[in-house]
């Protein structure tokens, strides 16, 4: 009898064990999106499906734990604070201000930091450079084709001269965006007018500030306080006829004349696949950081109808995509 007691113990034990082995394999992946639309929805849907990809599903042998900031960067400070303390295996920052909270609250620790939609990573301190990130800190940069938009503006609006920009002061992806635009600006003869916010509640007033400027259009990069407040931006262009053009499809979708946008879906899927990477056994310092340019124009009729504005011939092809 008691050798049969000792065998079934020992086999108790040796099945926790297992158990225990079996339950370290599944690894947790802190997920910090900075706030909740269209683009940045986007990124964590399509990093879901990246991973899926790559043969990583939550459930089964990942787990992902959301958290998301709701556009507030202490929330993003707290929620990385608490997966470094619950020592998640890995943290994910969505959008340039939920990696920086990530980073600066794993840098100390052997918790890799992965990045989806930061377009200046160096900027931002996330990486020594993009080749050889050096950090334990790597992902996958939205660089805005900055080119693309300007032609599209003098395209559209051929006679345009001012070219408003409103972006927080404190997102280093809007500040290094803004001088890239001012520069390149000018071989198209447009100026730029810049209006800084600091937070949400001030956008409103900087929009109307902004139309009391003259301004011929709005340019809308990925700044993520004043793509959360689109639409009370677009209540004051639209009052003054002045077009708005964006950065990506949703802002199309959600108001604004035109774009030449990126594919966050695909950006998402793209920092998926190189998550698995590193599940795999990568090193984020040695994994260089991924750059998506690439973009295409899109349009919606309604808004140009409403503005006067009428389809260049060398926008043809162009998507032409309405309010969902």
């Amino acid at each position: 009898m008691k050798k049969f007691v000792s065998v079934l113990l020992a086999g108790v034990l040796t099945a926790g064990l297992l158990a225990g082995c079996q339950k370290s394999d599944v690894k947790t992946i802190g997920v910090i999106q900075f706030a909740t639309h269209p683009s940045l929805d986007n990124c964590y849907n399509g990093f879901v499906e990246g991973l899926k990809q790559e043969g990583f599903e939550d459930g089964k042998n990942i787990r992902l734990e959301f958290q998301n900031a709701q556009g507030e960067p202490t929330n993003a400070d707290l929620a990385a604070k608490n997966m470094v303390t619950k020592k998640v295996d890995m943290i994910l920052g969505i959008a340039t201000p939920a990696a920086v909270s990530a980073y600066s609250a794993a840098k100390d620790t052997d918790i890799p930091v992965v990045f989806n939609a930061v377009s200046d990573p160096v900027s931002a301190q996330l990486v020594q450079s993009i080749e050889a990130p050096g950090n334990n800190c790597t992902g996958t940069s939205d660089v805005l084709p900055i080119e693309a938009m300007l032609k599209m503006i003098k395209a559209f609006l051929p006679d345009a001269e001012k070219v408003g920009i409103l972006y927080t002061t404190s997102e280093q992806n809007s500040i290094s965006q803004l001088a890239a635009y001012t520069e390149a600006a000018r071989a198209y003869d447009l100026e730029v007018v810049p209006v800084g916010v600091t937070n949400a509640s001030e956008v409103a007033a900087a929009a109307q500030t902004m139309v009391s400027k003259g301004v011929d259009c709005l340019q809308n990069f990925t700044d993520n306080n004043v793509v959360d407040n689109l639409s009370t931006v677009l209540n004051a262009t639209n009052e003054a006829g002045i077009p708005v053009f964006g950065s990506e499809v949703e802002q199309v979708k959600n108001g604004c004349a035109a774009c030449e946008g990126i594919d966050y879906y695909e950006l998402g899927i793209k920092t998926g696949k190189l998550t698995a990477e590193i599940l795999k056994g990568g090193k984020a310092s040695e994994t260089p950081v991924v750059q998506v340019s690439d973009s295409t124009p899109a349009y919606n009729p309604e808004v140009m109808e409403a503005l006067g504005i009428t389809l260049p011939a060398d926008y043809a092809d162009a998507e032409a995509v309405s309010a969902e």
